[in-house]
């Protein structure tokens, strides 16, 4: 059989399984006129004119890509300022910029972890930080979602040298948050270093928005991983803690090494959007209205919330078909929403996740419940 064939018929054999199994993802072009309700723009500064104009003025001032890695010359003055505002609003030492979230997680744990060192995981964290662990070489263990009596258990049957306990901050498909301060003290009493990926904290959670880990220094959160490209409505992603730690990860993180630094007009946006989320709480407050007021309508329906309080609100489902019919009937209105299925979220796991931002208005959120309410009757009216 000639090679080429052979590697025909392995893809059509993955893509006919997927298909099979109705699990067959599609890429859809988001429309302006769409109302999304599946982004993560949660503050809306992706569209915060303040922040456009300052990208504009920083590809004309810089250039429009940096033109090499970070350790060659594309490492430029904005890039320095960003690191350095990004570490004082998250209380630490240093701050490293990389160009996604997804190769910041795969960076840290690649360059911390070893054959040698044992890994602790919750069962629910995001794929970068599974596959950074997998990069690795580690032995990885998972723990039970948010159960620190698991975590302990694990942890006092390690013998190893060197311990890290991994966490998302808020899950992104659960939107529940981690309980840090439990997290810090079962790490240090088992001299772990815990590392927290707060994608989708930071920007939303905490006094000035730096997140869920607000209030907890390097001591108790040694490693902060953070993306850019939700809240802060730009792109890329950062990792602070210690000067020790980021002189680390900057001789040994190839992800941070090997590739392009970010596109300097990504690092002048951020820099005003990260000023405006630190100055201006109001973004934080309408959001949390626009939280508290979807709860509020959606329970008054009895629709099937998660406990979440954060701009993710999964509506648990449960079955594929039942998720991904409700989707279409939404987008049939102009509203998107994410349709989230095995193998994301466990079997019988299936949901819509909804997620809200500053930038929504009352109107547009009653126009979602109105959808939802009218997926629940048709369902009511002609039951499977």
């Amino acid at each position: 059989m000639p090679v080429s064939e052979a590697w025909q018929q392995r893809l059509a054999s993955a893509r006919q399984q997927r298909v099979d199994q109705q699990r067959w993802r599609y890429r859809r072009v988001n429309t302006l006129g769409t109302l999304d309700f599946a982004g993560n723009d949660y503050l809306g500064l992706a569209h915060d004119p303040r922040v456009q104009a300052a990208q504009a003025e920083g590809a004309r001032r810089f250039g429009a890509g940096a033109g090499a890695s970070h350790l060659v010359s594309g490492h430029l003055e904005v890039h320095d300022a960003l690191e350095d505002a990004l570490a004082e609003w998250t209380g630490r030492q240093r701050a490293l910029l990389f160009s996604t979230g997804y190769m910041a997680n795969l960076g840290v744990l690649q360059a911390l972890a070893d054959p040698h060192t044992a890994l602790f995981q919750d069962r629910l964290n995001h794929a970068s930080l599974l596959d950074g662990a997998t990069l690795s070489g580690a032995r990885s263990r998972r723990f039970h979602h948010r159960n620190s009596a698991d975590l302990e258990r694990l942890l006092a049957r390690s013998s190893a040298p060197h311990k890290l306990v991994v966490s998302d901050g808020v899950f992104s498909m659960d939107g529940d948050v981690a309980d840090i301060a439990t997290l810090a003290h079962v790490s240090q009493q088992h001299n772990a270093w815990l590392m927290v990926d707060d994608a989708h904290g930071l920007g939303v959670l905490g006094d000035n928005g730096s997140g869920c880990v607000a209030g907890f220094d390097s001591q108790a959160v040694p490693i902060l991983v953070g993306t850019l490209g939700k809240a802060l409505g730009t792109a890329g992603a950062f990792v602070a803690g210690d000067a020790a730690l980021i002189e680390h990860l900057t001789q040994f993180a190839r992800s941070y090494i090997y590739t392009t630094a970010q596109p300097p007009s990504i690092a002048a946006a951020t820099l005003e959007a990260l000023t405006i989320v630190q100055r201006e709480p109001e973004y934080r407050q309408q959001l949390t209205r626009h939280i508290n007021y979807f709860r509020q309508q959606a329970q008054a329906l009895g629709l099937p919330l998660a406990d979440s309080h954060t701009p993710i609100q999964p509506l648990l489902l449960g079955n594929e078909p039942r998720t991904m019919a409700w989707a279409a009937k939404l987008a049939q209105r102009g509203i998107r929403v994410g349709a989230i299925r095995p193998p994301t979220v466990p079997n019988g796991a299936a949901r819509l996740r909804i997620t809200l931002s500053a930038r929504h208005s009352l109107g547009d959120i009653d126009r979602l419940i109105e959808g939802l309410n009218a997926c629940q009757s048709e369902e009511t009216a002609c039951p499977a």
